[in-house]
């Protein structure tokens, strides 16, 4: 039941960290592009002379989610994740 409780309490500082993440921005612009992103990694726009290139932004953010998903996978397979890259502390 502990374990529960530790598990809710983890996910409700993830959240937290995420919201935190969303907020930081940086935009830049060069030779008629402007991109956005936000501090949780995803591309917010994309626009070329003004004109918001939505497929785009939102392919980009598709492969992105495609390759994060996929690096879990790999990083808990090589070993559990977070607990394996600090060495089983917590257990």
């Amino acid at each position: 039941m502990k374990q529960v409780g530790e598990l809710n309490k983890m996910r409700q500082e993830a959240k937290a960290l995420q919201k935190e993440l969303e907020k930081i921005v940086t935009t830049l612009d060069k030779n008629e592009w402007v991109v956005s992103v936000a501090g949780d990694q995803k591309i917010r726009y994309i626009k070329k002379d003004g004109e918001d290139l939505e497929d785009l932004t939102d392919l980009i953010n598709q492969a992105m989610k495609k390759v994060q998903k996929e690096s879990a996978k790999k990083m808990m397979e090589m070993g559990g994740g977070l607990s394996g890259l600090l060495g089983g502390m917590g257990k």
